[in-house]
């Protein structure tokens, strides 16, 4: 550790090119993984196969990089595959066991991630398993996560606040009659680390706060958004659906049991920093041990969310590098057609999707380069969801 420590950290953000290498070679993964997954979601497909099928290739790539260099580079699944149906929000990556399976009509939200030495890149998307455009309420609730995601986009750049999101995404939701999801967090990403202190909130109330912040130049943020044709107010049913965990590195306690003892040991060898499934370990242990070592703090749960039965839930998740010529959005799927049922009339929210997410640089630059810059700014401008507009806009 020793000559990490003494590395000077402004060589670990994306002003080091080899950074920014690691984070797309992330995020390249992390795309196909979706797509792979995407792809197989077919009805009567179990869901854990699916979770499965992303870890497996998430692993698979990832093991396949760096294979020959001489220090040797952490790389791996960097948040699991979790597949959440229809009114269930999302962190549903169920145990072996689980025989459930997807249905026709079903809106399946897959969310994954990906790192290369630390350097995270996670994705989160919305399919509806249907053919030809989908239409209605599911449309709607897809449209408006879309939007919200596309506004975000061009709001998360130096110099901007983090409120300033927050209060944006709420406006987008509700020009589709739908809300934001209560307790989901934007995060700052930064090396092995998946939820930075840099925070975007999605719904500001007065049981969850957080400090006010800036973005600026050279970070990177997991951009999270989550809407719902529900209240927006998700609940925990049932805790033994959480199989997704994190090790809470700062938490330490002499655990009674020797299965929690055991699986413990186990984590901190496997999954020393990055969130992991429940799924790879020792199963009949793990269900024994797991609760201790929740009980005392020393892993941090993602649980299984859910809003009323009969709300549609979407989910959108992208990361972003905030370059010096403006945001590079390096996770993303294209959507399938929607024909929501209603259109973005708001001149406010109009001109957010009009912003250019590339920025012209001052003097200096080659001229070449500035027109490329130019037209990239023009390409970028969002159209509202609406029945005329497939959604695509800005998916690289």
């Amino acid at each position: 550790m020793s000559d990490e420590e003494t590395v000077d950290e402004k060589e670990l953000d994306l002003s080091s090119p080899e950074v920014v290498t690691k984070y797309k070679s992330a995020a390249e993964i992390a795309n196909r993984a979706l797509q792979l997954v995407v792809s197989e979601c077919k009805p009567k497909a179990k869901i854990v196969d699916l979770c499965e099928k992303g870890d497996s290739f998430i692993r698979e790539q990832s093991g396949n990089m760096y294979k020959n260099v001489k220090k040797k580079i952490e790389r791996g699944v960097a948040f699991p595959t979790c597949v959440s149906v229809n009114n269930t929000v999302c962190h549903c990556s169920p145990l072996a066991s689980d025989e459930t399976v997807l249905e026709e009509g079903d809106i399946v939200k897959i969310d994954l991630g990906c790192h290369i030495d630390g350097f995270i890149a996670v994705v989160a998307h919305t399919h509806v398993l249907h053919g030809g455009p989908v239409t209605g309420r599911a449309a709607d609730v897809v449209a408006a996560a879309n939007t919200a995601a596309e506004v975000a986009l061009r709001l998360v750049r130096p110099g901007r606040k983090n409120k300033d999101v927050t209060e944006a995404i709420q406006k987008v939701a509700a020009a589709y009659d739908c809300k934001i999801v209560e307790g989901v967090l934007s995060h700052q990403l930064k090396q092995f680390v998946i939820d930075g202190n840099k925070v975007v909130l999605s719904v500001s109330n007065p049981e969850t706060r957080v400090d006010d912040a800036e973005f600026e130049e050279n970070e990177v943020y997991a951009i999270d958004i989550v809407t719902s044709t529900g209240d927006g107010k998700p609940k925990l049913l049932d805790e033994k659906q959480t199989t997704v965990y994190k090790r809470a590195v700062d938490r330490n306690y002499h655990l009674k049991m020797k299965a929690s003892r055991f699986i413990f040991s186990e984590i901190s060898q496997k999954f020393p920093i990055m969130p992991f499934t429940a799924r790879a370990l020792e199963e009949k242990r793990a269900r024994l041990g797991l609760v201790e070592c929740v009980n005392h703090d020393l892993l941090q749960p993602y649980p299984v969310l859910h809003e009323k039965a009969g709300d549609l839930v979407a989910h959108i998740k992208f990361t972003v590098l905030l370059m010096p010529n403006g945001s590079d959005r390096i996770t993303s799927h294209g959507l399938q057609e929607l024909q929501p049922t209603k259109t973005i009339e708001d001149p406010e929210i109009k001109s957010w999707l009009a912003l250019g997410i590339k920025s012209k640089k001052k003097g200096g630059g080659k001229k070449k380069k500035g027109k490329k810059v130019d037209k990239a700014e023009e390409s970028t401008e969002a159209e509202p969801m609406d029945a005329t507009s497939n959604g695509a806009a800005s998916q690289e």
